[in-house]
């Protein structure tokens, strides 16, 4: 099991993750599991959210940063965190989504700025709901629910987009490609 995020054009990107068998709950498998994608996205400087496949591991399983709680706490509009560093100085919570639904939808949708770990350098405008409501279990196996808007709506869109086999370069009204830049 690996920690190294997983980038296009890797198929693994591109299917259907399986859904967590019920057996499967409770299982020091399921554990290292969470545990990799938990090391993996704290590695990265940029990310808020990681599902599975982007270690390589087709479940449907993500995790999503409690930093986009306090991001949506602070600022005015969702796209203001664009270009911003991660706070890397905070051990953020993670919170753990299996086999996820999204049951609600509001039909008000808002554009944002997206990029994503598993498609390095590029950025676009992506239409998602403002709010949501999903269900989903813990790594117990525990059923919950949970209503999100703004950033943690947006973020457990674009996961489980992931677990679809969706990208958002697949919903991008204009993408842009960042061009590393040579200091001589």
């Amino acid at each position: 099991m690996s920690n190294q995020i997983v980038t296009t054009p890797n198929q693994v990107l591109r299917k259907n993750a399986i859904a967590v068998k019920e057996t499967e709950f409770g299982t020091s498998g399921l554990v290292k599991t969470i545990d990799a994608m938990s090391k993996a996205l704290r590695a990265t400087s940029e990310g808020i959210g990681i599902a599975a496949p982007q270690i390589g591991i087709s479940k449907r399983i993500f995790l999503a940063s409690e930093e986009a709680l306090v991001i949506d706490k602070k600022l005015k509009h969702p796209d203001d965190r664009f270009g911003k560093e991660k706070d890397t100085d905070k051990k953020w919570e993670y919170y753990t989504f299996i086999n996820p639904e999204i049951i609600k939808i509001s039909t008000k949708k808002f554009n944002g700025v997206e990029g994503c770990l598993s498609v390095p350098k590029k950025y676009g405008e992506v239409e998602r709901a403002e709010k949501i409501r999903v269900r989903a279990r813990d790594e117990k196996g525990h059923v919950f629910e949970r209503g999100a808007s703004k950033l943690f709506a947006r973020l457990i869109q674009h996961e489980i987009d992931h677990l679809n086999g969706v990208l958002f370069i697949d919903k991008v009204k204009k993408l842009t490609v960042v061009k590393e830049t040579e200091n001589t």
